[in-house]
């Protein structure tokens, strides 16, 4: 017979969410037992799974880092690589990781009323595991970790070079010397623009739209001297505090006043790379924070354009041709590989279905 385990709290995923309640469970409600399923057989999510060149965070880790634990490297957007480090680090030093079991795909949730108890179930190397819990929480992040999301474009099969999305990105991937179109104009393709210039001939970000772009320095100045000066814990709390505070300041003002920021924000690029690339690209049709902005770090977006390095293309894609795309316009862009930063596919709670006393719930539906 299938044997049950009992939990007061069940986690679901061990990203950077889930870590961080395992340690705030512990300091909070430190008689509670847990146990958090993983559905991969690393620590880390996101940061783990994807493996792009350049893969860094859009936002300060001051503000996406953990309040009981300073972020101590002097960048503050990190890397990829920085960030999977910090959160395994958390999970040794506070013992999580010893509540983890990996390669456990919840499946299914169900909750009984009259025993007041979730039921979990979740498949392990091919078998079902049960769980028990009074609590679940679903720290699973929002995107189906097995599929990006591709849109349906003709003629793909004629394309004689290689097709990529970034959130599978091929370990043996060369691309020295050769052509690149990235299709997209969120957080990744602006992340990945700039990174492959080091080795590529030449890289095109071919957008339907523009995109709110703004600048900041990968290193916080003042967050840097803040930290030689002060306790590293209270430095910490101080620069979380004030990156957080500006933060909103910034949303409240895009919010009520949309004229004045749009300018700001397309004066700043202007002074980067010219009003005709402006006028051209970086001219969205809405206002600010309608949409989320693109983090630059270091200008390295405009570096790179104003290097010649990289380009930027404002069209739609009619059909993909053996030698690469060709446009509505009428253009063609030749390439060698095309990388499809064409986002996630949304998924709630990793695909598990969600029971209440036997019957399905549309989690869609439920407020």
């Amino acid at each position: 017979a299938m044997t049950t385990e009992s939990f007061d709290v069940l986690i679901v995923g061990a990203g950077l969410s889930g870590i961080g309640a395992g340690v705030h469970l512990q300091r909070d409600c430190p008689g509670k037992s847990y146990v958090i399923l993983e559905n991969r057989d690393a620590i880390g999510g996101t940061w783990d799974l994807f493996r792009y060149p350049g893969i860094r965070s859009d936002s300060d880790m001051f503000t996406l880092g953990y309040g009981f634990k300073p972020w101590t490297e002097a960048k503050a957007i990190a890397d990829g690589p920085s960030i999977r480090k910090y959160v395994n680090e958390t999970a040794r030093e506070h013992g999580v990781d010893k509540h983890i079991r990996f390669k456990h795909r919840v499946k299914k949730l169900d909750w009984d009323t009259n025993e007041a108890r979730w039921t979990v179930e979740a498949e392990h190397n091919g078998e079902v595991k049960r769980f028990k819990a009074k609590f679940v929480l679903s720290a699973a992040g929002y995107y189906n970790y097995d599929e990006g999301y591709t849109p349906k474009f003709e003629g793909t099969e004629r394309f004689q070079g290689r097709i990529i999305h970034p959130q599978h990105w091929p370990e043996d991937l060369d691309y020295s010397g050769k052509r690149v179109v990235v299709i997209g104009s969120g957080a990744t393709a602006v992340t990945l623009v700039p990174s492959m210039t080091d080795k590529a001939a030449h890289v095109t970000m071919l957008q339907r739209s523009p995109t709110y772009m703004i600048s900041m320095p990968a290193e916080d100045k003042l967050a840097n001297s803040l930290r030689r000066a002060l306790p590293p814990h209270f430095a910490y709390d101080v620069i979380r505090f004030m990156r957080i505070t500006l933060q909103q300041i910034f949303f409240r003002l895009a919010r009520a006043r949309p004229k004045r920021t749009r300018e700001r924000l397309l004066k700043a690029i202007r002074e980067q790379i010219g009003p005709e690339q402006v006028e051209q690209h970086f001219q969205p049709s809405y206002n600010p924070w309608e949409q989320r902005l693109c983090l630059v770090p270091d200008n390295d977006m405009f570096q790179a354009i104003k290097e010649g390095k990289a380009s930027v293309v404002t069209d739609h894609i009619e059909t993909f041709t053996e030698q690469g795309l060709k446009l509505k316009s009428g253009a063609e862009l030749e390439a060698d590989i095309i990388v499809a930063a064409t986002g996630l596919a949304l998924q709630m709670l990793g695909g598990a279905e969600v029971y209440v006393d036997g019957a399905k719930l549309d989690t869609g539906k439920a407020y």
